[in-house]
């Protein structure tokens, strides 16, 4: 079994993590190691689940969610013609 040293964790970090680790009967060890399983297999099947976007989707939601904005309608007036206006006063 690998040995994982942490150093220079913040006392208040420290504090927490043993009191989490008190209420639930664990030592500080097995309370870390419970952690990091736990986020690891989160974000494990995040990254494998069906929640995961393709680069293509994500492009295209953007591209979707830029075309839907009033900007892009002609309702709002594009900043560049204002600070021009301006500067011809």
């Amino acid at each position: 079994m690998a040995t994982l040293q942490i150093e220079n964790i913040p006392e208040e970090l420290y504090a927490r993590l043993q009191e989490l680790a008190a209420a639930q009967n664990l030592s500080i060890t097995a309370f870390a190691i419970a952690i990091l399983e736990a986020e690891l297999s989160t974000e494990t099947k995040s990254l494998s689940g069906k929640n995961k976007n393709s680069v293509t989707e994500i492009l295209a939601e953007i591209s979707h969610r830029r075309e839907s904005r009033p900007a892009n309608m002609g309702m709002i007036l594009d900043s560049t013609a204002l600070i021009r206006e301006e500067r011809d006063k």
